[in-house]
């Protein structure tokens, strides 16, 4: 290891600690000393735990060589045990029956059964570690898979068709995790493991993402003590203050990363770092950590992924692109759910068009994080300051006239704001009790082309993909909101609500399986291509460029509108000649006809 890499090594270290506490540098410097798994390393259960054992390769797999993506990247979001099969009554006596798959490989054979491994590049596996509460984001332990999901060896083969992503759950853990257990006991190694706080300290300034206690009583060796709990009595901070809690977690995330990770999702970043008397959210050391954990790993295992998921306004979540080559690769578009919601609701694209247009990059090695919705609801809080308070107000009505349900958050003046929308991004489009499943796929899919255009790489939601209805009665069975929108299926009903030819989920599916087929052709939508906003009437109508350096521009052009609508050739730029969405040929000196909720890709 040459002494200049050292020395950058204890400076990213400085910049978290103030100074260089040697067991951290040495673990690091352990940890980028080669590219490969070193051979004592091991499996949380015993056995060898190198990348090949695994079936996995310690390189990731980039679209070209030298560059970190490109327009076929596209993302899956998905929890591992998504697609279950039943295993009937267990008692089959035939050796030649095929043994029972476990959830990961059932949804690993949907996935391939349908298709999708030509559509879709990378799958984004939520928590797939034995957990105790929050549907996996309470982990007990971090290098193990649930036997309930499966093995690793499920994840290998997975990963034989697709790409993968990790969330690495790094700002708390299960209270039932080995760690936290022995910090209870007072073992010395794990002192200090887990962040605790006098109740009677004025902890007024920290930023709640949940309306429940900050601290929460546990019992030690020591006594009664206040372990900080961001999330839930369940979820116990722990203390990157410990230079031990670092390691081990860095550890973590190469070691995730060395199991096939492409793309590693820093769950609740925001708050890693806590300091009483401020807010907690954001810190210097939480930036300087992400920066150390991005050093490590372009060293240990280059061409690895950081992607940050801070759930905040836009400001501050582009804040962990750093310098644009420091911190992280891509951070969450957290505004464009409710923005895009808003604009097909209200008939306004003004407020989306002038974000579009604001939407910068600060280098090459960074892009967004497209989406519209995921395993939480849809968050509003990064919708402020950029739509008006009534607009989000009109929303939550929305949401909750559809049946869905809505997170508040209190302010500092007693009120109370919406802060998530519980519902799934389908049925806040349109209610389907009122509008056709024609209508009503048309409405969705326009939503999702235009997501699936814009600059970065989009990410899909299992749900969004197969068109699921909201789970009222999952909601009403947990008393968990966020289950409204994480459905788990058994194989066969999922294949019976895909079968129905007007269904609507079968409406959506074979529209979003056109939309994947159209656009992995077209090289205009890689992250790198540049993003021009067209000047287009903002009363439903919105439009923007695509193009890379070199090749024909592509020209995206929507119409969020319940009317039709007709564009003048002199609004659009010239050379188009064909929609590739709609296969039709098009005059480009004839006015461009738009029907109702129609997305068009012009070449």
């Amino acid at each position: 290891m040459s002494e200049s890499t050292a020395e950058t090594l204890r400076s990213r270290i400085k910049d978290v600690y103030g100074h260089v506490p040697l067991p951290l540098f040495d673990g690091l410097m352990h940890l980028v000393g080669d590219g490969s798994a070193a051979d004592d390393d091991k499996h949380a259960d015993g056995e060898q735990c190198d990348a090949n054992s695994l079936g996995l390769s310690t390189t990731r797999r980039s679209p070209d060589e030298g560059k970190l993506w490109d327009h076929r990247d596209v993302v899956l979001i998905t929890y591992a045990d998504q697609v279950r099969e039943s295993t009937g009554d267990g008692q089959s006596t035939d050796p030649s029956a095929e043994p029972p798959r476990s959830p990961l490989a059932a949804q690993h054979r949907f996935l391939v059964d349908h298709g999708l491994n030509d559509l879709i590049r990378c799958v984004h596996l939520l928590p797939f570690c034995p957990s105790t509460s929050d549907d996996g984001f309470s982990v007990a332990d971090y290098l193990r898979v649930d036997p309930d999901f499966g093995t690793w060896d499920d994840i290998a083969n997975l990963g034989r068709d697709f790409d993968l992503m990790y969330d690495l759950v790094l700002n708390h853990s299960s209270q039932q995790h080995d760690w936290f257990q022995k910090f209870l006991a007072g073992d010395p190694e794990h002192a200090d493991f887990y962040v605790t706080a006098d109740p009677n300290e004025d902890l007024s300034a920290v930023t709640r993402p949940r309306s429940l206690p900050l601290l929460t009583e546990f019992e030690s060796a020591a006594g009664t003590i206040s372990v900080w709990t961001t999330f839930s009595a369940d979820q116990v901070d722990l203390n990157y203050a410990n230079p031990d809690v670092m390691l081990a977690m860095i550890e973590t995330l190469v070691e995730y990363a060395r199991r096939g990770s492409r793309i590693v999702r820093l769950d609740a970043i925001a708050f890693l770092w806590k300091e009483i008397g401020t807010s907690c959210l954001h810190l210097p050391q939480t930036h300087a950590a992400v920066k150390l954990m991005r050093w490590v790993l372009d060293r240990a295992v280059p061409g690895t992924l950081i992607l940050t998921e801070t759930n905040v306004p836009h400001r501050e979540n582009i804040s962990y692109f750093g310098s644009g080559d420091d911190e992280a690769h891509m951070v969450y578009q957290f505004s464009l759910p409710p923005l895009l919601l808003d604009a097909i609701h209200s008939g306004d694209t003004g407020v989306l068009t002038e974000w579009m247009g604001s939407l910068k990059l600060p280098s090459d090695e960074t892009t967004y994080f497209n989406f519209t919705a995921s395993h939480d609801g849809i968050g509003v809080r990064p919708a402020e300051g950029l739509l008006p308070p009534e607009r989000i107000d009109a929303l939550a009505k929305i949401v909750l006239d559809a049946g869905g349900k809505v997170g508040m958050r209190n302010l500092g003046d007693g009120s109370q704001s919406p802060y998530e929308l519980n519902v799934t991004y389908l049925d806040a489009v349109a209610d389907r009790r009122s509008v056709p499943p024609a209508e009503h796929s048309r409405r969705f899919l326009a939503t999702q082309a235009v997501m699936l255009s814009m600059r970065g790489i989009p990410a899909i939601y299992f749900h969004s993909l197969v068109g699921s209805p909201s789970d009222f009665a999952a909601v009403e069975s947990s008393g968990i909101n966020r289950r409204i929108n994480r459905h788990k299926y058994e194989r066969t009903e999922l294949e019976a609500a895909l079968s129905g030819p007007d269904s609507l989920q079968r409406r959506v599916m074979d529209g979003y399986r056109r939309l994947l087929d159209v656009r992995r052709t077209q090289p205009a939508f890689d992250p790198a291509a540049s993003q021009t906003m067209l000047d287009l009437p903002t009363d439903g109508l919105i439009g923007w460029v695509r193009q890379t350096a070199g090749k024909p521009p592509l020209i995206v052009v929507a119409n969020l509108s319940e009317r039709a609508r007709s564009i003048a050739p002199s609004s659009l730029p010239e050379g188009y000649a064909r929609d590739v969405l709609a296969e039709e040929d098009l005059e480009p000196s004839t006015p461009l006809e738009m029907r109702p909720f129609q997305v068009r890709w012009m070449v």
